[in-house]
């Protein structure tokens, strides 16, 4: 009888699976618009958002940047001037939120004894959430062994399905709307809260 592929380990993007995002995002969207504005650029809400999802529909790998652009009419050396202006803004910018109900899954998922990963973690900011000691920091498993979760398709799941991981979307923020384009980008679950992940982890390592 053949069986499915055993799963230790539960790799989270923090980014928009731990971290809500909404308030970078909100800040990141505002310096935009702002700094366009410093370039005699007006640009309103409804632009920076039709921006954003372009920046999404596209893949852009650098979504500010691509807004920017778009905002600017591509025009080069106005689109650095913006550039430069947003990363002055948002620099030092520390927005992490976490995620209600994440925290609680956390500990379920480790007491169940899954290994927790993290992607790029900014540790300091874990450290102040208290969840830190959640994830290891030393090497996970193997990916055959991993599930990915993470927001966006074509930095998070295309990469983890490449690696040979099991991938679950989380759906939030700025990403909601990016959709695969080919089998390669499909994850494995798609869930929009923190119930919905529980479920869609336990159907994976069941």
């Amino acid at each position: 009888m053949l069986t499915g592929p055993t799963y230790r380990a539960v790799i989270f993007d923090i980014g928009g699976a731990v971290d809500l995002e909404f308030a970078w995002e909100m800040a990141l969207d505002g310096a935009i618009a702002a700094a366009c504005g410093l370039e005699g650029i007006r640009v309103d809400p409804a632009m920076v958002e039709e921006a954003s999802e372009q920046a999404v529909a596209a893949f852009a790998p650098d979504v500010a940047r691509h807004m920017i652009e778009t905002l600017c009419g591509g025009e080069p050396t106005t689109v650095v001037r913006v550039v430069r202006r947003v990363e002055a803004m948002t620099g030092q910018l520390d927005a992490f939120q976490i995620r209600p109900e994440i925290e609680d899954l956390l500990k379920r998922l480790k007491a169940r004894g899954l290994v927790l990963g993290a992607v790029e973690p900014r540790w300091e900011r874990l450290e102040r959430a208290g969840i830190a000691l959640l994830f290891t920091r030393d090497h996970v498993v193997p990916p055959a062994e991993c599930i990915l979760v993470g927001d966006r398709i074509d930095a998070d799941i295309a990469p983890a399905k490449a690696a040979g991981m099991a991938t679950i979307q989380f759906r939030s923020g700025r990403w909601r709307r990016q959709r695969p384009r080919s089998e390669a980008e499909t994850p494995d679950a798609v869930v929009t809260d923190v119930a919905e992940l529980e479920a869609a982890i336990a159907a994976l390592v069941t």
